[in-house]
């Protein structure tokens, strides 16, 4: 009978070794993934920059995490505290950052977390890749460019420009259909540069930060383009200790 006992325990006591201790309901993070649209935020109908700005003010995150390269933000942030306006080349392109989350930050305080693996070399050698192979490699590039086109019409006519679609299952879809050629034909050959290649690289940075964060009981808001939202999504539905939600639960109706 001790024999037995003494079994028991030890069987209970094993099954309570980890290597990662969970995370209690209570202390999980919460993470919610916002597609963005970038330069189009600022003729959209529909996802305005206000949209936008409401719609962070609804989240009230505790950390945004942002498409900025971690050697980038600091000029940028330094830009706008100094004179208001930035001008930091990679930043500039994101308005979501200029214009909405670097003037709410003082107010809202939440701290920014830089994403994004960019290089500005990965780009100049993918940007000469893809315009070679418009010659070498044709039939590959068409097929690539058909499979676009059919991807914005489907959004043009399934999605509209309305950003509570945007952040649907349907829509994710609709993206990663658009993209397969172009992943499956030129992922591999675009090296560090390839979209694949590249989201992965995004989700390092952003896992890595979560895992620094693991247990705060915090809400992360991951501020993105739209193509990457399907494979940051994917991935983080497998991840514990975080309560993962839809931007959509914080838009009142």
């Amino acid at each position: 009978m001790e024999r037995l006992w003494l079994l028991l325990v030890v069987t209970v006591l094993a099954g309570c070794v980890s290597t990662q201790h969970p995370v209690a309901l209570s202390n999980r993070n919460e993470v919610v993934v916002m597609g963005m649209i970038h330069s189009q935020h600022k003729t959209s109908e529909f996802y305005s920059l206000e949209v936008v700005e409401a719609w962070v003010r609804a989240i009230k995150p505790d950390y945004i995490m942002v498409e900025i390269p971690p050697d980038r933000i600091d000029k940028a942030i330094q830009q706008y505290e100094q004179d208001g306006v930035v001008t930091e080349p990679r930043s500039v392109l994101y308005p979501e950052f200029t214009d909405v989350v670097l003037p709410l930050r003082s107010e809202l305080k939440f701290e920014l977390i830089p994403v994004s693996a960019w290089t500005l070399d990965m780009a100049k050698e993918r940007s000469a890749k893809l315009e070679e192979w418009k010659h070498t490699r044709p039939g590959d590039t068409q097929e690539i460019e058909t499979a676009k086109s059919r991807m914005f019409a489907r959004m043009r006519d399934e999605i509209g420009g309305d950003p509570r679609k945007m952040h649907t299952d349907e829509f994710d879809e609709i993206v990663r259909e658009g993209m397969e050629p172009y992943i499956r034909l030129f992922n591999e050959d675009l090296g560090q540069g390839g979209f694949a290649n590249i989201t992965d690289a995004h989700y390092a940075l952003i896992a890595e930060a979560l895992d620094q964060h693991r247990g705060e009981g915090k809400r992360f808001l991951v501020m993105f383009g739209n193509w990457h939202k399907w494979f940051f999504l994917e991935q983080l539905r497998k991840r514990d200790g975080i309560i993962l939600r839809n931007p959509i639960e914080f838009l009142e109706d």
